[in-house]
């Protein structure tokens, strides 16, 4: 179900609510930052090294904290070994970093909202080492990051979400959120926002890449006026 009631269409409501977003709140990785490539290759390696299936190791990867994906995957560990082994996934991480860019539209998207003095933030499940080197592939140099360090608890808890919009100082009702994962839109929509999501992940507004989305803020602020 995409969220809509009353037999409106995804477009007519989407542009009806993006006309009062009040700021954006966006995802990083497999959103802003194409790393799924890199994703991939480092919890494949890490799954084996630890006698893990890669396919099911990747089936939860994405979307939420490195330590929340080892502990699910061996929950059986105790505190020390799984801290040690999420240190060592960030590590290989943050060292993989040579094909991570920009996803399309992603630099157009962020100059679209500077330009119009709409406030975003970045708000990701990925540590803040983690999150520059990323970042920094990508050229992409937010006003306000929110890393899983900032938060008690990652995605599909809201707090990420809920701590960027008191520092925007804007109520999570009036912001969009950015996603491309189900723990993502989860969050957002346990914050209160108005979500999007990609990769045909289920959420308020379906987006087939963020330039639709420049497309969908564009119509919704020339209807306000």
């Amino acid at each position: 179900m995409s969220g809509f009631e009353n037999g409106s269409t995804n477009d007519d409501v989407g542009v009806e609510r993006l006309s009062v977003v009040r700021a954006v709140l966006l995802d990083m990785d497999g959103t802003l930052v194409d790393s799924d490539a890199a994703v991939r290759r480092s919890w494949r390696i890490w799954a084996i090294e630890n006698g893990a299936d890669p396919t099911a190791v990747l089936g939860i990867a994405f979307g939420i904290p490195a330590a929340e994906t080892v502990r699910r995957t061996f929950p059986e560990w105790d505190e020390e070994r799984a801290v040690a082994q999420t240190r060592r996934q960030l590590a290989r991480e943050c060292a993989d970093v040579a094909d991570v860019v920009a996803t399309p539209g992603a630099h157009r998207l962020l100059t679209y909202l500077t330009e119009r003095t709409l406030p975003w933030a970045i708000v990701t499940s990925a540590s803040a080492e983690l999150a520059a080197a990323r970042l920094g592939s990508a050229r992409i140099d937010p006003p306000l990051l929110i890393t899983v360090d900032d938060v008690t608890i990652g995605k599909p808890d809201p707090q990420g979400y809920l701590t960027a919009a008191r520092r925007l100082n804007v109520s999570t009702r009036d912001c969009l959120v950015v996603e491309d994962s189900p723990a993502g839109v989860a969050a957002g929509r346990a914050a209160g926002a108005l979500t999007a999501g990609l990769k045909g992940t289920d959420a308020d507004l379906p987006l087939t890449d963020l330039n639709q989305l420049i497309d969908l803020l564009t119509a919704a602020r020339r209807d306000q006026r």
